[in-house]
């Protein structure tokens, strides 16, 4: 079970990563001193990243998610290499700043919606026993 964990927050790891990386590129895309052959390739990549059409569509067995997990991670390191360091690290910056608020606030509205719904529940329980007197 141990295994399982490990192995489970390692993907969990890799995959929020990876939604940095192309949130990091999305933002390197918008800076002015980002070669314009670097930013095409980052809207290329992110466009493909974001994108519900796949190359190879998810529903084939197997070959359809290895676009996924090959794809997106060898054209952000493609493209990460075409960046300079510098802006790359402030561009880091900025995604974990704004993922990490992004987090926060989806929780707290997540926890809203949770509310809505047991309000509602609650209301709709209240108003048949009412109606059944």
């Amino acid at each position: 079970m141990a295994l399982n964990t490990f192995l489970n927050d390692t993907w969990k790891d890799r995959i929020k990563a990876l939604k940095r990386e192309t949130f990091t590129l999305y933002l390197a895309c918008r800076h002015p001193r980002v070669p314009w052959y670097a930013k095409l390739l980052a809207l290329i990549v992110v466009a493909y990243a974001l994108s519900p059409i796949d190359l190879i569509p998810d529903f084939i067995p197997v070959l359809g998610y290895l676009d996924d997990l090959v794809l997106i991670p060898l054209g952000l390191m493609l493209v990460i290499r075409l960046i300079p360091a510098d802006i790359l690290a402030e561009c880091r910056q900025k995604s974990e700043e704004i993922v990490g608020r992004a987090t926060r606030i989806g929780k707290i509205a997540a926890g809203v919606i949770v509310m809505i719904w047991l309000l509602t529940a609650a209301l709709v329980v209240w108003l048949i026993l009412r109606a059944g007197d």
